[in-house]
């Protein structure tokens, strides 16, 4: 059935399952987890319950009716969307306004309409005043799903009014299983972007790129050399950034892939220095990063890891990318004379 493709979030599911046994349903819910773990294909599989023309089970959608179709496809009439544009960073309030009035209409078919807003991190003050008189007054049978990474980012009028479902990152097993479902065969391949994928399957599939692999390379050479040439390598980190397109989320997605990488290798560089076994590693890159560890000594790659951390935080927080990328590059030591 239509849950079955829904990997590693039980918790979630039976949370809504027991709800809506219960008669206990909310009419908004903010899911909240990190990124490519599955919470909008969630919100999407729970929508095509609820508009299922044939539901097998309770909350289970058939996945062969018209309904089940027209979800998948997003052209469900009483299926409502509203994300973030590609070129923007937050809601606009136009936007919201839109979403509003569309959920306020009766349902075309049956008693249900959906709303899933995809970007709840993106609400402004605007679009949140906005949206305060749907979500505390949903029109009969609207359903309100709000999509976010974590309630830290989210507006108290929000956060107070709607019901958290709280979503975990994605084991090692599950994401190995959705990269050999999207095609990875090579299992060396798959653990190593399970493990790199930090429980989210969009970053593990993200990894499978070699252009990604060629820009790690160049960085932690340069960075790791006796005199990094900072400007080219701060414009290929930029460029790499960049080339993932217009949509912030996309580029941000590589900023952090790029710290994960300096984060890896500044940990390896620690465990050389104290003769520990780096399994997996190349030779070659292993005797540079002992090279470099000798050379700048373990206060200063703690600094640097603590710096890194620091650095996708902000990133997750929608710091301007080249302050980022300019911010590491800053701290990473310069051989003197």
């Amino acid at each position: 059935m239509s849950w079955d493709r829904i990997r590693g979030q039980d918790g979630p599911r039976n949370t809504f399952f027991t709800a809506h046994e219960a008669g206990r349903l909310a009419h908004s819910y903010l899911l909240v987890g990190p990124e490519g773990i599955g919470k909008r294909l969630f919100a999407r599989e729970l929508a095509k319950a609820f508009l299922c023309e044939r539901p097998p089970a309770k909350l289970t959608a058939c996945d062969r009716c018209p309904a089940c179709a027209q979800v998948e496809a997003s052209t469900h009439p009483d299926l409502l969307f509203l994300r973030t544009p590609a070129d923007k960073h937050e809601l606009p309030v136009e936007d919201m306004r839109e979403f509003c009035a569309q959920v306020a209409l009766k349902p075309t078919r049956g008693s249900r309409k959906i709303g899933i807003i995809e970007d709840a991190d993106d609400f402004n003050a605007s679009s949140a005043n906005s949206f305060l008189k749907t979500l505390e007054e949903p029109p009969p049978g609207a359903l309100l799903l709000l999509i976010a990474t974590t309630t830290d980012r989210q507006l108290a009028t929000i956060l107070s009014r709607c019901q958290v479902v709280r979503f975990a990152p994605l084991t090692p097993p599950d994401l190995k299983a959705i990269l050999e479902a999207q095609g990875i065969e090579d299992a060396q391949k798959r653990d190593r972007l399970a493990r790199l994928g930090n429980g989210s399957a969009s970053r593990a599939l993200a990894l499978d790129d070699d252009s990604i692999w060629q820009v790690r390379q160049k960085l932690i050479d340069g960075l790791t050399s006796p005199r990094p040439q900072f400007q080219p390598l701060a414009e290929t980190w930029s460029k790499f950034n960049e080339d993932a397109g217009k949509e912030t989320a996309a580029q941000r997605m590589r900023a952090s892939l790029v710290l994960q990488f300096l984060i890896e290798a500044v940990q390896h560089a620690l465990k050389l220095s104290l003769s520990a076994t780096v399994p997996d590693i190349d030779a070659t890159e292993a005797d540079r990063l002992k090279a470099f560890a000798d050379r700048v000594g373990t206060d200063t790659l703690m600094e640097l890891l603590d710096k890194f951390v620091e650095a996708d935080f902000y990133v997750e927080r929608r710091v301007q990318l080249i302050l980022v990328v300019e911010s590491v590059l800053a701290k990473f030591p310069r051989e003197k004379g």
